[in-house]
């Protein structure tokens, strides 16, 4: 496990994080996110769907659980995006009844999952965890990205960065 740690002091800084963080999204990875309500996740998540070319507007899906976006991966390759809000999820009865289990073996798609923590019990282990935490100022924000390889090695590793 590799752990990264990053300091955004607005939007546009938590933006520009996801933009870059898409460089590294490959078709089959899951992204599971992790904060409070306002916390920065569906920012980032706009800034990942801009960095991978995704000409519609990116909103939450609070009620509809999944939105489904067409994006371009670094090859430029099309690949599908679903943005997945766990926020009103109460058991994994619901995560069945929504298809999660079956997004989740997609190979070919990037999920991005909002209230992670509503599904933890299905995650894949191999992941990325992004963790938002909101600083003393209201606008700043510490984001945490850990890496869950397929190693399972905890190496300890922390990177901390700030724009």
């Amino acid at each position: 496990m590799d752990t990264e740690i990053y300091s955004s002091f607005n939007e546009e800084e938590t933006f520009e994080l996801g933009a870059d963080f898409s460089g590294r999204l490959n078709p089959g990875e899951v992204v599971a996110f992790y904060g409070d309500l306002g916390a920065g996740k569906t920012e980032f998540i706009k800034g990942i769907c801009q960095g991978m070319n995704v000409d519609e507007i990116v909103s939450s899906p609070t009620y509809t659980i999944v939105n489904q976006y067409l994006g371009e991966d670094r090859y430029e390759r099309p690949v599908d995006i679903y943005h997945v809000d766990l926020y009103r999820i109460e058991n994994v009865r619901e995560l069945v009844e929504v298809g999660l289990a079956d997004l989740l073996a997609d190979d070919s798609s990037i999920k991005l999952i909002e209230w992670a923590e509503n599904a933890e019990t299905i995650l894949p282990a191999v992941r990325y965890d992004i963790f938002f935490v909101t600083l003393d100022d209201e606008n700043s924000r510490r984001i945490e990205i850990v890496h869950r390889d397929s190693a399972h090695v905890e190496t300890g590793r922390k990177h901390v960065y700030s724009r």
